[in-house]
């Protein structure tokens, strides 16, 4: 593994207990600049993760709970008028951080979650005219509970395809759950970050070197067949669009350069594609079925789909 991205997750383990698959994607999805949905129930470690990533970096956290009072000025800003000078002053909203936490953003309305996701998407706000660029990098991790729908809105098909990955951190083993009380017995263990052990630049600069990794048209080509298998399939009312395409590319370039490789293999598409291309498909009734979620249609569609030849 990079000595870089080693350290990182080496300090958010100081924070989260196992869940190493869940840490080095959320990893994965920063250096691609990518958002993350985290679907999984209450009392996880959602709040945890996010803010022992920001400690790490030294970069600026922020959270807000999402609920249906929420409005579009608490996550873009506002502006207002100073009585003394008689000018107008921007307030920063929600999203001017490096990590945002957006918690239960199906609970927040229709409008809330678009002036979010325009955020994610520009990586600017405009208000009034003023165009406020967003730092870098910035990263937005938003949860939902899979379970509870009372008062939610269900996010559109649209904007879930605006999301980089879709992750589950799901129950910890029992002797997970044992280290997390001797953890918790003392204190919180978000205080056992000391310092960051990198920092923004560190982080950008890595942005870059991820795009250098070097990707074959055999892999190129295993990316476009896996993706293009789902249109048209009748397992599937939605296939994944390019976009997909495009995020599992960039997901299969930072998987490698975790690694410590300068090239894509087909290994590094299949470990990132169900969290990539999940959340983009819609299942027919007959894919629903056949398979139960989205998850296993894409696991099982990696199974069927030929693995190339790798030539360096």
């Amino acid at each position: 593994m990079n000595q870089n991205i080693s350290r990182l997750a080496d300090s958010v383990g100081k924070v989260i207990v196992g869940k190493n698959d869940t840490v080095i994607s959320l990893i994965a999805a920063l250096l691609c600049e990518g958002h993350v949905l985290l679907e999984d129930v209450p009392g996880v470690g959602k709040t945890q993760l996010i803010m022992a990533l920001s400690r790490s970096i030294g970069g600026k956290f922020n959270r807000i709970q999402l609920t249906p009072d929420v409005m579009p000025s608490d996550i873009a800003g506002f502006t207002m008028l100073d009585s003394k000078t008689g000018d107008f002053i921007y307030r920063d909203g929600a999203v001017i951080c490096n990590f945002l936490l957006a918690d239960e953003i199906n609970r927040a309305s229709p409008k809330v979650q678009s002036a979010l996701l325009e955020a994610m998407e520009e990586r600017q706000i405009s208000l009034d005219g003023v165009t406020h660029k967003l730092p870098e990098p910035f990263l937005v991790m938003a949860t939902q509970n899979p379970v509870e729908t009372y008062g939610t809105f269900h996010l559109p098909e649209a904007q879930m395809d605006r999301f980089f990955m879709k992750l589950s951190m799901g129950y910890p083993s029992a002797e997970e759950e044992k280290r997390i009380l001797e953890r918790t017995e003392m204190h919180n263990p978000i205080v056992n970050i000391e310092a960051p052990v990198m920092s923004v630049e560190d982080i950008t600069a890595m942005q870059d070197e991820v795009k250098k990794v070097r990707v074959t048209e055999q892999v190129k080509d295993y990316i476009v067949k896996i993706v293009s298998s789902t249109r048209g399939d009748r397992n599937t009312t939605l296939g994944i669009s390019p976009r997909g395409s495009i995020a599992l590319y960039k997901a299969a370039k930072a998987f490698a350069y975790i690694y410590d490789r300068e090239y894509v293999t087909p290994d590094d598409v299949k470990n990132t594609a169900v969290s990539v291309l999940s959340h983009r498909i819609i299942l027919s009734p007959q894919g629903k079925s056949a398979f139960g979620t989205a998850e296993e249609y894409i696991s099982n569609l990696l199974k069927t789909c030929d693995v190339p030849m790798m030539s360096r």
